[in-house]
């Protein structure tokens, strides 16, 4: 999503008209309605993905191959231009239960985005846990980016998913460029903040020309809470009654039986941290599909890191395309929501780019 703000991509134009008897002695008055007129002119500035048939970055491309469409509208692309990325990483090294997410995957796949990112990109590091905190500013030293990672990467028993989304928006809205990814590697739970407080700051982000990327570990933490539900449930084996002289002796022989664990606490906390993923899962899957990002659930870490590939491929295969919306911007009414998607006019060009726009005029970051 993107966000119309009154100081947000707006060139004002003031055409101030004047009226004057250049041979009466006195001036003629102006008349009352003779105010200043403003005309705004507006443009929106959004992220594509282009590639060629066999999956590499399509160079070259002009605004005349592309096909912008704004809610069934077609518009044409004012400029398109190919930059360096400004990249970064969220790392959810927090929370309560650590079992699927390794605080090892997670340092190796942010090692392995960083690598395979071009020269030209920049790369910024924030964890979260207890704190939310810059690990690194921007740089393209891949060298200083991994030892930053080996040396404060840090635990917590907290998980302040929220505060980072906050803290993630407002680094990115001060880089000087337009072609900005914010990269999570979570789970997206949150052991502080409220569901209301969560939406809002994903609300916030996707409100701005972010493309947010994700490594979810969802999946991975949904397969422990199975074992888990399993576990709790109990199980074991009882010995089968077998003639005399039929046992042998080296061979341990039974059926498995039920049982029912008491501690109806860990139940309950189980199923809840189950549902939790769950709605987590769902809120980070229409975090990336609303602002043109990709979604990953992998099934193990090696998945996890094999997939950084994929993603630095898509992010420097990136243009920033600009158009002016035929319906304007300042009379839409706050909190109003846009489709945009951007197609090939080019033959054996592909175009990846869908997205929406959500006008909030007066919003508080």
């Amino acid at each position: 999503m993107f966000s119309f703000r009154n100081n947000f991509l707006f060139f004002a134009v003031f055409l101030f008209v004047f009226s004057a008897n250049l041979f009466a002695q006195t001036p003629t008055p102006t008349p009352p309605d003779d105010k200043p007129i403003n005309v705004y002119t507006e443009e929106i500035k959004l992220n594509i993905a282009a590639f060629d048939l066999e999956g590499n970055f399509a160079n070259a491309l002009k605004k005349e191959d592309v096909v912008i469409s704004e809610d069934g509208r077609l518009h044409q692309a004012n400029i398109i231009q190919h930059i360096p990325a400004k990249v970064l990483i969220l790392l959810d090294t927090g929370g309560e239960s650590r079992v699927a997410k390794d605080f090892k995957t997670t340092k190796n796949t942010a090692k392995s985005l960083i690598d395979a990112l071009q020269k030209d990109d920049q790369v910024a590091l924030m964890q979260y846990n207890d704190k939310v905190e810059i690990i690194s500013e921007w740089t393209s030293d891949k060298a200083l980016l991994n030892d930053i990672l080996d040396k404060r990467m840090s635990f917590g028993t907290r998980s302040r998913f929220t505060d980072a989304l906050r803290l993630a928006t407002n680094f990115l809205n001060k880089v000087d460029t337009e072609n900005r990814h914010l990269v999570l590697i979570t789970d997206g739970l949150d052991s502080v903040s409220s569901q209301e407080e969560k939406m809002a700051a994903i609300k916030t982000l996707t409100s701005e020309n972010i493309n947010v990327h994700v490594f979810s570990y969802t999946g991975l933490e949904q397969q422990v809470v199975a074992e888990r539900r399993k576990s709790i449930r109990g199980g074991g084996k009882t010995a089968i009654n077998l003639p005399p002289g039929a046992d042998n002796p080296s061979v341990v022989k039974g059926v498995p039986i039920a049982t029912i664990n008491t501690d109806r606490a860990m139940v309950k906390k189980n199923e809840e941290r189950g549902e939790s993923l769950k709605r987590s899962e769902k809120d980070l899957i229409q975090l990336s599909d609303d602002t043109n990002g990709i979604f990953y659930l992998p099934d193990s870490p090696e998945e996890m890191i094999e997939k950084t590939g994929h993603l630095a491929k898509n992010i420097d295969s990136q243009y920033v395309v600009t158009y002016t919306p035929k319906r304007p911007l300042n009379e839409s009414p706050n909190d109003e929501v846009r489709t945009i998607e951007v197609t090939s006019k080019r033959d054996g060009v592909i175009i990846q780019a869908k997205r929406k726009i959500l006008v909030m005029k007066n919003s508080q970051l």
